[in-house]
């Protein structure tokens, strides 16, 4: 059994029904190992905390820019709301350590997976709205995810905001794969991206674009601290 207490205490959150928060944290492999009862995994949270996350973020940004058209919220709000960026949030809460799961997705790596820790992360926020109400899970939404917003844009265009920076030293970009490990169900890819025989950056994740995606936001963060001028610019 994970530790409820604990965990309330990390987000600063306490709930009055407690068996909401283990729904939160129960996945699929682990209700199904244990035999317990229908939809008593986190599944239906998911959906929820989806909807309210997607109303309350869309809610702040709409205040919050009110420079920007349309297309550029729904591109704002797409790269907070999206798998990598929730699994981040999620890690820095280590929320992965409270989770319930199977032992075979447990000795493969789930408590680290993205698809995973985003859903975790979506459902705890369904049972705060569950909860509290709209204004508790609109305390924790703002606390934990809506934080940074230009650094997790950047984390979300990261290829495509480094090729705009190469490009304008004239260069060219290659990703490279070097290494692969793990049975099928659960690879690991290590990527290099670099600008001619220079590595700007190395990323890992269970797929090759995954990978990619890391190397190129670990590229952008090193030429960022190295005061190049190259930053990302706020809309």
């Amino acid at each position: 059994m994970t530790d409820l207490r604990a965990f309330q205490e990390k987000i600063g959150y306490e709930f009055d029904n407690r068996n909401l928060l283990l729904q939160a944290l129960t996945h699929s492999s682990y209700a199904n190992e244990k035999h317990m009862r229908k939809l008593s995994d986190n599944e239906r949270l998911e959906f929820l905390g989806d909807a309210v996350l997607e109303i309350i973020s869309s809610d702040y940004l709409f205040d919050n820019y009110p420079e920007l058209p349309e297309g550029e919220l729904t591109k704002l709000r797409a790269s907070i709301v999206c798998e990598p960026t929730l699994a981040l949030c999620a890690s820095e809460m280590s929320l992965g350590d409270f989770l319930l799961l199977g032992k075979g997705e447990d000795q493969t790596g789930g408590r680290k997976r993205k698809s995973i820790l985003s859903d975790a992360l979506e459902a705890v926020i369904g049972a705060i709205y569950l909860d509290g109400g709209f204004t508790s899970a609109k305390e924790f939404v703002l606390k934990y995810i809506l934080t940074d917003i230009e650094h997790k844009q950047l984390f979300y265009d990261s290829k495509t905001i480094l090729q705009e920076v190469v490009q304008g030293e004239h260069e060219q970009l290659t990703y490279t794969l070097t290494a692969e490990s793990g049975p099928d169900h659960n690879k690991s890819f290590t990527v290099d991206v670099c600008v001619g025989d220079k590595i700007l950056g190395t990323g890992t994740g269970h797929t090759k674009k995954a990978a990619e995606q890391e190397a190129a936001y670990q590229a952008l963060l090193m030429i960022q601290g190295k005061g190049t001028g190259h930053v990302f610019k706020k809309h």
